[in-house]
Order: structure tokens, then sequence, then C-alpha cells
């Protein structure tokens, strides 16, 4: 990406709380994202996940805190950062009734790019919208159009990209041809921030965020956070799986109990009572028990879990 400054951290920030209407969506939040990262925000719906991303990047004024987006200083150049960030959100915001080009060359000419139509023909041939850049954006399938719209994004080449659950309803092919894309522009300086809930999205994060509540609970690469955890995991297949759920479910050291397949995960965060617990079950006949490292799915399965406690 042109004009990217050569300082290895995209965002730093400290302390950053949000209120809206007297209660606390993000509270007390530090972080920092490397430069040319894709950083993926994971937690419940009412989190405070898309406050947070807007908090970040200049877009939304924080009640209390500080930091730095692009080198650039949060509060006092918030016009600076928005012209270097593209935002993409899942619902798709171009015209339905201009073309495929006409739309790209539209935005190119908006953002002031030079040669709007070759900048647009040149991103119609990245994206694989060849042959259809004369159809128009409202006939898009879902996975069209969302490449249409992450073109229209980078179009004006930003230094960071805001992408807001961008792949929901999504095909997986669709979803799959868009992280690579991500990936690409990434390599090149681009920041990435995205919301998702899909275990496989974040898995492709460079680092990964849990919010819930406005609380940040756990981040850094999916092998940390997973480390961090400290769940002690057992996988259960047999008879009567259901049953073994209940019969678990709330037990002291049980953290988190859940279907997978045709097995069952078993996890706690204190180890010893958990074997204390899950003992007379290792012994019954028709179970089969084996010790198994947490997945990233379980760590958030159990974060879940307590973040609706605390909420409540």
């Amino acid at each position: 990406m042109n004009g990217v400054p050569s300082s290895p951290i995209a965002i730093e920030v400290r302390g950053l709380t949000k209120s809206f209407g007297g209660r606390e969506v993000v509270h007390d939040l530090s972080m920092q994202v490397r430069r040319g990262s894709i950083y993926g925000f994971l937690g419940p719906n009412g989190s405070g996940k898309t406050t947070t991303i807007r908090m970040l990047c200049g877009l939304l004024t924080p009640d209390s805190g500080e930091g730095t987006c692009l080198g650039f200083d949060i509060r006092r150049d918030a016009e600076k950062i928005k012209r270097r960030v593209g935002y993409m959100t899942q619902r798709f915001s171009l015209y339905q009734d201009l073309s495929v080009r006409e739309n790209l060359e539209f935005v190119a000419r908006l953002y002031g790019v030079p040669d709007p139509r070759g900048a647009a023909r040149e991103m119609i041939r990245r994206l694989g919208l060849t042959g259809r850049d004369g159809q128009l954006a409202g006939e898009l399938s879902g996975g069209w159009k969302q490449r249409l719209a992450l073109g229209a994004c980078t179009l004006p080449n930003p230094q960071l990209l805001l992408l807001d659950e961008p792949t929901a309803g999504v095909d997986p092919k669709a979803r799959r041809d868009f992280w690579n894309e991500i990936h690409a522009l990434a390599a090149e300086g681009l920041t990435v921030l995205v919301s998702t809930h899909y275990m496989d999205e974040a898995e492709r994060c460079h680092e990964i965020a849990y919010i819930a509540y406005g609380h940040l609970l756990t981040h850094g690469t999916v092998e940390q956070v997973i480390a961090k955890s400290a769940l002690t995991t057992y996988t259960v297949t047999g008879d009567d799986l259901n049953g073994l759920s209940g019969a678990l479910a709330g037990q002291p050291g049980v953290d988190m109990v859940a279907p997978f397949g045709n097995s069952l995960h078993v996890s706690g965060r204190d180890k010893a009572a958990l074997e204390t617990t899950i003992a007379p079950w290792r012994e019954k006949e028709g179970l089969h028990w084996q010790f198994s490292a947490p997945s990233l799915e379980d760590v958030f399965i159990e974060l879940m879990n307590r973040s609706k406690d605390n909420f409540q």
C-alpha cells in the first residue's frame, strides 16, 4: 500500500472507555495491532466489538483513554485517519442499479483516484470479476456482491480496512476466496480489523481478541489464546451423550459441556475438580474418554458461558 508509514505498529490504545445511554459498552480497553496484520474480534452480540473497532480507528470518540492509529492521535486527528480507512459492513452498500464497472468507477472518482477507468478495470481483474463488469450489482449473488464491496473499499488504497462480519450469509467457497484476498492485501501492508462469528475465520487471523459486554477477556495469537485458557479437555464418545451432558453441566470443575458431531467435549479450568467430578463416569461401560487439546471453539464457548454470567 502506498504511503504507509514505517512504524511496525498500526494501532496502539490505552484505557478506552465508551458509554451509551448510561450503559458502559467498552471498559478500560488497551491493545496493540501490528501493521500488516489481520486482527479478529469475537464475542457475543452486543459485546462492544463494533464500538471498539470504531474507536480504534478514530471513527468514534472515546469517553476516556488515548492512543494512535496509523501514526495519528485518535482524538485530534480523526479526519486524517478516516481518509486512510476502508469500511465494509455486512450490508451491501453500493448502487444496485449500477453495473460492477460503474460502481467502481464512481468510487474511484469520489476518492480522487487517478485514472478512474483504469483503476476500476484493474480492480475487476484482481478480484476475478472479469466478464461480470457490465452486470448490475443488484443481480450479483451474495459472494460476488461481497467481492465487489471489498474492491470498492480497497480501491482508494487505504492503509486500514475495517470488516464488520463481512461474510455473514455467504457460502463457504466464497468465504474462502474472500479470505485469500484479505491475506494477499495484508501481505502488501494493509492492516485489517475484522469482527466474525466463524471459528474458521478466527483461525485465519494473525491475532484475535475476545470481547464480552465491554471487557477484553483475552487476546493474542490463536495458540496463545488457547494456552492462556488453561482448559483441560476430554472428548467423550459412546452411548447417551445427551444424558451425560445433562448430568455434568454445572458440576464442580466442569466449565463447558458441548456436543461436537458424534462426540461430547467436557472442559474445565480447575483440573483437579474436573477429574474428581468425571471420575465415576470414566468407569461407566459404553463411554470412551480421551484426553485432548482444547480447540479454539472450546475456548470461546467457555468464555461465552462465563461472560453471560458476568453480564447477568
